[in-house]
């Protein structure tokens, strides 16, 4: 009678090793939401996030952010304060309180006075600030920092801080 051999199939998203042992890999890159109703900022954030494999998505306005939110479920969202459509802090404040996306850590791009609006944004809900004209090292450091916390930490409602 002829053996029968049974390998081991492994779970979507995972690869062999050379020692024949599986490991898993990420397939998809972690997106994020861009909140910006200036297509110049959206451009500069897009082309710093995939040059980091990030996968942007874009919503130009306060409306557009909670709808894409919902559908996309982004790993971070970047918001801008300054949009036509719903002040950022507004866009925040409902991000925050709807339950289908308030888990989502959002991190605040803006070009507004940091002692004006960074307390403010904390105690709404945000996990980090980042003050334009931005920085390419800071948005990808905020980006991972929170990506890692949010990782590694449980699911307990605590703020994290970027």
């Amino acid at each position: 009678m002829p053996s029968i051999i049974i390998y081991p199939v492994p779970a979507a998203g995972c690869i062999a090793s050379s020692a024949g042992s599986w490991f898993s890999v990420s397939l998809v890159n972690p997106k994020i939401l861009v909140v910006d109703d200036a297509l110049d900022s959206w451009r500069l954030l897009s082309t710093i996030l995939k040059a980091h494999a990030f996968h942007p998505i874009w919503a130009a306005d306060g409306m557009q952010a909670t709808a894409a939110a919902r559908l996309h479920q982004p790993s971070v969202i970047l918001l801008d304060l300054s949009m036509p459509g719903g002040d950022g802090l507004v866009v925040l404040e409902r991000l925050k309180h709807n339950r289908l996306v308030s888990h989502i850590p959002v991190i605040v791009v803006t070009a507004r006075d940091r002692q004006e609006v960074e307390e403010q944004t904390r105690r709404l809900g945000a996990v980090g600030y980042l003050q334009k004209p931005i920085q390419a090292d800071a948005v990808i450091a905020s980006v991972r920092t929170v990506l890692a916390t949010a990782d590694t930490s449980p699911q307990s409602g605590t703020e994290n801080t970027a």
